[in-house]
């Protein structure tokens, strides 16, 4: 069951089941993904694809100016409040859609 795809992230994360979930990411034809990593519990899996969306605003924020040099967290000191607020609130929102407590 695929749960979510965003290939522009080139990540796509699937149901294995008893399992878990497998989180797949940088694919390269012909090869395929690069990256495989298992998720045991819905919780950490969140928290992992919450990083990889929120390091993602971050660099799109900062590309093409000056602060593309500088590092996730210096970026985000960078931004002003408002917008600080803007990608934090995010995660309570990602947290109530996916339903988890």
């Amino acid at each position: 069951m695929l749960l979510q795809s965003c290939m522009r992230l080139n990540i796509l994360v699937v149901d294995a089941g008893r399992y878990g979930f497998v989180k797949l990411q940088y694919y390269r034809p012909p090869q395929g993904f690069e990256d495989a990593i298992t998720f045991t519990d819905s919780r950490s899996m969140f928290e992992n694809l919450w990083e990889e969306w929120f390091d993602t605003q971050l660099f799109l924020l900062a590309k093409g100016t000056p602060m593309a040099e500088m590092g996730y967290s210096e970026i985000f000191e960078c931004l002003p409040k408002e917008k600080q607020k803007e990608l934090i609130d995010k995660k309570a929102e990602f947290v109530r859609v996916a339903g988890i407590e």
